[in-house]
């Protein structure tokens, strides 16, 4: 099958097609006509299958097609929001908003990106200017609608993207109140990268009859990763994360820890081990999350440490090694930590560095996934089996979302940023890469300018 065939006009075929991709990926052949029907749907894939582009190119394609919508957007005086995409933090919400100038740069609409992290009046100045595509994070998008630099009255179509990410870090209250400020008929498109209990009520109460999608098994895991567990007193781990990398001649290593203080630590361990590393979390600097991303994404800087809020925000073809230096909390993330690698039908591996202190983290783990990960003691680092376990540190020490997870009552930033550009003239800075094979369906560049968190 091809794009053609899926429906989509010639102007995004042909973005499309100055990229190389050709074939759509299954999330794509099956998302792509469900929303160009017109309907409400409710997807779940595995991430790195392509998601990003699964609403963007039907999204493209019924707001330039849509005739009564562009004729309210050239009646006005300027162009009104006519779509609204919500995604958890600020890289993904970069990432999409790039995805959209990228496969809408042949059509007459433009597009617009906020997150926190900067100073609000920038972003207000260039809301004036009108936006037909605005991409978000959900507190910062309130903090306009109660400033009133921002009218949400025309929307058509809303997707909430990553929507269980969302729902983890504590955003349900803030996509509540979204929902109640938009105008109650449109059109309703929630992707998840997993399904659970939360999700299916937020479904119920927000789509109209959906169509469904899921290309993956529940909860499953990317088949082309190598996964695997290696055994080591808590002590321990960063030795062996050393020893890993310079026994193996790793180039380009992602590593998840538990906490922001646990990140620092371990850059700093690693740069004195003579291993070039930065890290990337929620208390990171724009600028400095913006530069380490850059880095990796280059091949410039070996390692990587962030914690679970850059988990979705990562997006890097051929990406070969994530390690959990810490397990995650939430049985969850770690689909989302290991989806880093594996991506595009390349192969990957995902290591986890497991301590007796976590292995009641990893039954829950090896249950969410339906299956036993192998594990591999590494000589010279045989664990104590006389070990105790001790409690885990869930949350850094400022109270801030750590890593683990949760992070329900997580603090957002104080500034937000705005970036408006026409679909028609910008050029792209880098073509999205592809999530289904080297000429396969499109999927959102990595993420640029952007740092913080959800906000």
């Amino acid at each position: 099958m091809s794009f053609t065939q899926l429906g989509l006009s010639d102007a995004i075929v042909r973005a499309i097609t100055d990229h190389g991709y050709t074939t759509p990926t299954p999330i794509q052949a099956q998302a792509v006509p469900a929303v160009l029907a017109g309907g409400d749907l409710l997807a779940g894939a595995q991430t790195g299958t392509g998601k990003t582009a699964g609403f963007t190119l039907p999204m493209l394609h019924r707001l330039s097609t849509n005739a009564v919508g562009a004729a309210q957007t050239n009646k006005t005086s300027q162009r009104v929001i006519r779509a609204l995409v919500l995604t958890p933090t600020r890289e993904l919400a970069a990432q999409v908003e790039e995805s959209v100038r990228t496969y809408g740069k042949y059509l007459n609409l433009n597009s617009a990106v906020i997150f926190g992290g900067v100073g609000i009046n920038p972003q207000i100045k260039m809301l004036k200017h009108g936006v037909d595509i605005l991409v978000a994070t959900p507190g910062r998008l309130l903090d306009h609608h109660q400033q009133g630099t921002i009218n949400l009255n025309q929307v058509e179509i809303l997707v909430l993207d990553e929507a269980d990410r969302m729902l983890d870090m504590g955003f349900i209250h803030d996509i509540k109140k979204v929902l109640a400020i938009l105008p109650p008929k449109r059109q309703n498109l929630l992707f998840s990268a997993t399904f659970s209990d939360d999700i299916k009520v937020l479904a119920d109460r927000l789509l109209n009859n959906p169509a469904m999608i899921e290309v993956a098994r529940r909860n499953s895991t990317v088949e082309v990763i190598a996964q695997k567990v290696h055994p080591v007193d808590r002590d321990k781990k960063h030795p062996m994360l050393s020893h890993l990398i310079k026994s193996n001649n790793w180039s380009q290593v992602l590593v998840f820890t538990r906490t922001k203080h646990g990140a620092n630590k371990l850059v700093e361990q690693l740069d004195n081990d003579g291993i070039g590393a930065m890290a990337i979390h929620g208390n990171k600097s724009q600028s400095a999350r913006t530069k380490a991303l850059a880095e990796f994404k280059d091949g410039a800087l070996q390692v990587l440490v962030a914690t679970d809020i850059a988990a979705r925000g990562i997006d890097i073809d051929q990406l070969p090694h994530v390690v959990n230096y810490d397990l995650p909390n939430v049985p969850e993330d770690y689909v989302h930590r290991i989806g880093r690698t594996g991506r595009a039908g390349a192969t990957g591996e995902a290591v986890s560095l497991v301590c007796v202190d976590e292995h009641i983290m990893l039954r829950d783990i090896e249950k969410l996934i339906k299956q036993t990960l192998p594990k591999e003691v590494i000589p010279g680092f045989e664990p104590d089996p006389a070990a105790r376990a001790q409690p885990i540190q869930m949350r850094s020490g400022n109270g801030g979302h750590g890593g683990g997870g949760g992070g329900r009552n997580q603090p957002r930033s104080a500034g937000a940023v705005v970036k408006v550009r026409s679909a028609q003239t910008a050029k792209p800075r880098s073509g999205p890469p592809a999530p289904g094979g080297a000429k396969s369906g499109p999927r959102p560049a990595a993420a640029r300018r952007s740092g913080g968190r959800g906000r």
